[in-house]
């Protein structure tokens, strides 16, 4: 084999693919956008013409691909030495910083003009100021600056619900805001949870997480308190407009649940944890994650079930 033909080999195997490029959107994060805006478009006391749903939907979804691609552009730096992020497509080689720049900015742009103009404007603005606050107060500022930048960060990600009922009402309402306040305050304890057995990786990249400034045992205090405060606002949501018999039954198991494993964290020293790899933590973070979807799920059970006069009190 020619030296010409195994420099052409090393060249494609080097080449981005559109995996990579669509790695740069954060997928997941971006299902739980999807998710999330659709229970809030859904959730709206307004009939939604499918098409026009439709494209409200996957504009604000590719506003949070725009957002991921933005925040591993700024991240690049320290995706490289965290384990859970260097394979991502820019410290691993397959994408460069540049291109993720670009594909972001021009994404952020064509998903803000295209839901303005499918909906209305004040969507289109809410999902402008989202990627903002993601991008510039998140991802640039509070992440390298403050233990509570996962706390006040939580708010980007808080708003998907807000802007799928303002595109399907074109106005806001307290429901919208019991959804973000939802997503907001599970997100610290969900975060802290994956820190207690990250620690390592946030030390390494000097990212100020409260693991990292305050301790661990600090940690499990927080999980415990701000779990506490998310029972009761959820438990709460259920006598609201969005809430109803089935959504409460399915927030008291889950909070229970919840509690349960804050409790538990809260009880653990370092030695336990360290013994079982992180077992409790571990699971804590797992059930976070189908807390949130059981949640929303709930809700947009209790839309479906209005139009045939059984959702809802």
């Amino acid at each position: 084999m020619s030296d010409a033909s195994i420099n052409a080999s090393i060249l494609r195997e080097d080449e981005a693919s559109f995996g990579d490029y669509f790695a740069l959107l954060k997928p997941r994060v971006m299902s739980l956008v999807v998710f999330t805006a659709f229970v809030g478009l859904l959730a709206a006391p307004v009939s939604v013409h499918p098409v026009i749903g439709f494209c409200a939907i996957l504009f604000i979804a590719i506003g949070g691909g725009a957002s991921g691609a933005l925040n591993m552009w700024w991240d690049a730096d320290i995706d490289k030495v965290m384990k859970r992020t260097k394979g991502r497509p820019i410290p691993a080689g397959k994408v460069e910083e540049g291109e993720a720049l670009s594909l972001g900015l021009a994404l952020s742009g064509m998903s803000v003009i295209m839901l303005a103009l499918a909906t209305n404007l004040l969507a289109g603005a809410f999902l402008a100021f989202t990627i903002f606050f993601y991008v510039v107060v998140y991802t640039m500022w509070l992440k390298r600056a403050t233990p509570q930048n996962i706390v006040i960060g939580g708010a980007a990600g808080a708003f998907p619900p807000v802007i799928g009922w303002i595109a399907a009402t074109g106005s806001m309402s307290v429901e919208p805001w019991l959804m973000f306040a939802l997503t907001f305050m599970w997100t610290p304890p969900h975060f802290w949870a994956l820190a207690l057995f990250m620690r390592s990786d946030y030390d390494d990249a000097g990212v100020p997480m409260l693991t990292v400034t305050h301790g661990r045992r600090a940690t499990r205090v927080h999980i415990l308190v701000y779990t506490i405060l998310l029972a009761l606002l959820a438990v709460g949501t259920a006598f609201s407009g969005v809430g109803g018999p089935v959504y409460l039954a399915v927030s008291l198991v889950l909070n229970a649940l919840f509690l349960r494993g804050a409790w538990k964290i809260w009880r653990r020293d370092e030695d336990d944890s360290e013994k079982d790899n992180f077992k409790a933590e571990r699971s804590f973070f797992k059930l976070s994650l189908l807390y949130l979807f059981l949640h929303f799920g709930a809700i947009l059970v209790e839309a479906m079930l209005k139009p045939f006069g059984l959702g809802g009190w």
